[in-house]
């Protein structure tokens, strides 16, 4: 069975990443893949300052880093959800990102944003570390624009409406 980890790069309390990671995670239940949710609250991993993970493949001192690596590694793809942060990504999955290597290897990655332009720029700069890590990037992603093509959300649950039915005006993606 095919393994994806959708990433949850968010580690605010207050977050809007929860909504799009239980609607990704059930749409990809619902087609029989195995879905590991990886949260970076749970992987209080270390300020990044040791040598290049290129240099020593899956030699982890941390035990949080390696569990981190473990789940990674596991994957056979990945779905990266991010926020827009100042035109950017989290500065805590950089962290994760520069603690790993060979286990991002080779393997297909897409991305769900949000935010003022739907996360493009961070998903855009995400898009430059995954090829520098061996990952395949899928050209598509999801932006998640606030109350644009009917992307409209509850506290519990993200509920997309389909682009048909949005008014002609909003059909137009850039």
């Amino acid at each position: 069975m095919t393994r994806i980890a959708v990433i949850i790069t968010s580690t605010r309390r207050e977050r809007f990443a929860d909504r799009p990671a239980a609607w990704v995670s059930e749409r990809l239940r619902r087609e029989g893949v195995d879905v590991d949710v990886i949260d970076m609250r749970d992987h209080d991993l270390p300020s990044f300052d040791g040598r290049a993970p290129l240099y020593t493949p899956r030699q982890y001192a941390n035990p949080a880093v390696a569990d981190f690596a473990r789940r990674i590694d596991a994957a056979d793809g990945y779905i990266v959800l991010t926020g827009e942060y100042n035109h950017g990504y989290t500065g805590v999955f950089k962290n994760a990102l520069d603690h790993t290597y060979v286990e991002w290897d080779r393997k297909p990655i897409a991305f769900v944003g949000w935010g003022g332009v739907g996360g493009a720029r961070a998903v855009e700069q995400l898009r430059t570390v995954a090829i520098e890590l061996g990952l395949a990037p899928i050209r598509p992603a999801v932006h998640i624009l606030p109350d644009v093509l009917g992307a409209r959300h509850d506290r519990r649950r993200l509920r997309p409406q389909p682009v048909r039915d949005a008014e002609p005006q909003d059909r137009h993606a850039g």
